[in-house]
Formats: structure tokens, sequence, C-alpha cells
């Protein structure tokens, strides 16, 4: 049986058709599918919404698997973290003051912890403990496997916090965190405040906990990952003015020594000829070292997830009918692309797996 799309295509047309197949859907994009989202018309395979670029996506797209929407009625979704031994999702509703938890058993979604203090991002570390970014508070705390709570920092050199945004973790249990502010901007996904540091991005050392600024380099640092091999920090600036946003979107960083930044002068821009430059959000790595990225601010046939080589080639997109912020690989083989879209949080399985724990 036929289990992605470049099968799906050799089967029916050949492997010479490939070409001609790319073109129409990269020239198609904009015809973004109109679908029941309630699945009582469910889509027809291969899914249009899930876009090849470039014949290097191809072995990417399962040709018989759709996008699913598993739950929608959040204000803004973001934070997604898949929790293997729990089997569940976990996400963040800021402005709701709550997070959420889908089940993988019986897709059940309940409110896992109220209040948030507006929670951000989420990630869950080498032991399973859920790692979080709260705006209300202008923090990083852990949750630990007794119910306690671990404040890992709420200040640098003496100064508070801005608003702690994503979050990703090290093998040697550093944690890295971007501090764009944005929770302390208004009174929607925290309190408004000012700002106490420059934008940046900062280690926390796993067994000393001492707090370390990596990178002030950007104007508003927002999605982190590292590469597979953590060689390599991508790092979203979500806050380019216009005239730079798709050249500079995301910045490209060595890891030196697991301890710091090195800027490799390398940016992936998110320009689409054809519809612009939208912000890039969210950001996480696959195992063969592709970039999968929250993106939007732009309208149909460019929102959702853009997907790019660890060169910075654009190769395919996955097309959502709201603006998707933040991303994570998740299931029992990491195989499974989980989107926090704005009011909605959807998921569609990929043929390929996530580089890291979540």
């Amino acid at each position: 049986m036929a289990t992605n799309r470049r099968e799906f295509v050799k089967a029916a047309m050949g492997a010479a058709a490939m070409a001609p197949m790319i073109a129409s859907e990269a020239a198609g994009q904009e015809q973004q599918t109109q679908r029941d989202w309630s699945e009582q018309n469910p889509v027809r395979y291969p899914d249009a919404d899930i876009v090849v670029l470039d014949k290097r996506f191809a072995k990417y797209k399962i040709g018989n698997a759709a996008i699913q929407r598993l739950y929608t009625g959040a204000l803004w979704a973001e934070g997604p973290a898949w929790n293997g031994m729990g089997r569940y999702l976990l996400f963040s509703d800021i402005p709701s003051n709550r997070q959420m938890r889908w089940l993988d058993e019986d897709g059940h979604v309940s409110t896992f912890r109220s209040p948030s203090y507006n929670a951000n991002g989420n990630t869950f570390d080498y032991e399973g403990r859920q790692v979080t970014c709260e705006h209300l508070t202008r923090r990083v705390v852990r949750y630990e496997h007794d119910g306690g709570v671990t404040v890992l920092t709420d200040r640098f050199q003496g100064k508070r916090c801005n608003a702690p945004n994503d979050i990703v973790v090290h093998p040697d249990g550093a944690i890295w965190f971007t501090d764009p502010g944005y929770g302390s901007m208004g009174n929607y996904e925290g309190d408004k405040a000012e700002f106490e540091l420059k934008e940046a991005t900062y280690r926390i050392d796993g067994k000393a906990g001492a707090v370390e600024k990596v990178d002030d380099e950007l104007i508003k640092p927002n999605g982190i990952c590292f590469s597979p091999d953590y060689k390599l920090a991508y790092i979203a600036d979500s806050g380019r003015p216009e005239s730079e946003k798709g050249a500079k979107a995301i910045q490209v960083f060595e890891v030196v020594n697991g301890r710091k930044l090195r800027n490799t002068g390398r940016a992936i821009s998110m320009e689409l000829p054809g519809k612009g430059a939208g912000i890039a959000d969210g950001i996480r790595a696959d195992v063969d070292g592709n970039l999968w990225v929250g993106s939007g601010w732009v309208g149909a046939g460019y929102d959702g997830v853009q997907i790019f080589t660890a060169g910075g080639e654009r190769i395919g997109m996955i097309l959502l009918p709201e603006i998707c912020a933040n991303i994570c690989f998740g299931g029992r083989k990491r195989n499974r692309l989980f989107m926090a879209a704005s009011r909605s949080v959807y998921a569609v399985y990929v043929g390929t797996q996530g580089a890291h724990i979540t």
C-alpha cells in the first residue's frame, strides 16, 4: 500500500510526473482548501493544504494523512509540548490564563492548570518535568514530580525579566529561553509594565542554576530550537522592521562549547514570492535537520507552517485557516506535528520525526 506522497505519484503517473505536480501545488497555494473541520465532510487524499514546493519535501508528505483540528476555543493558543510518558499534549491559552491538556488515548481536552500566570512557552526536561515561561510573574519555572514549583529565574543581574517567551532544553541539563517581553507590553497576555532589560536570550545552567545572557542582538527573540546535533541554534526575530522582516527572520547561531552563541551571519528568510513576509514564531527541527516554523500574519496561502532545509531553502508548507504561533513533534514515534494556531490546535502525521524530546 502506498504510504506517502512520492509513492502515490509514482503509482499514478510515474516518477517523471513529479516536477509538474510540484509546480502545480506551488502555483495553487493561494487556493487554500475550504474544508469542514468538523470532519463531517472529510478531506480527499492527498491533503492539498500540505504543499510540496520542492521534491525534497515530497517524502515528508504522507499521501493518506490529513491535517486534523483537535481543539478550538482558545483565545491565543501557544507553547505546545509533548509528554511522552503521559501521552498528552500540553498547550497554553495565554489570555485565558490557563494551560490545557489533550489526551492521546481518546482526544479528551481539559484544563490542566489554572491560573497559569499567563504561561506561554512550555517544554519537558530530560527527567520529564514541565518547564514553563510565565508572562504575568516574568519568570521561568519548573514543576516537580511531587507537585512543587521551582523558580528557575525571574531576573538577570538583579533586574526583572521582561516576560519569558519560548524555551528549550539541552542534554547537559541547561535550559535556554527567549525574553522578548510581549507579555509585559499590554494587559491582554500579562500585566503592562516597563522593561528592565534589553530583549535577549538566556541560558540557565542545569547544575549551578546560574543565568547567562547568550545573545542580545535580536530585536524580539522569539522561537528557539537547536539543530539535531546541538551545534547550531535557530532563533526567530519577530521584531524586525518591514524592510528587514523577510531577510532576517530567523538567525542562525553556532553553539560554542554548549554555553555561548556566535552569530554565523546566516539567516533564513520568511519572504514568499508573491505573498510577502510573515512572522516566524515557534521553531522545531526534525531528525534530518529541516526546520518547521510556525508562521503567519499574511493570510490564506501562507499562514500555518513553513518548512525549510538546514540551508534555509523553503521546501514545503502546511496551510492552516489560522495564524500558527508554535509547534512541536509528538506522538509515540515523534512523527506527529502539533500546531498551536490562534484559537485552535491542529495535528498531522509527517514522514519524519522530531529531533528532540519535545
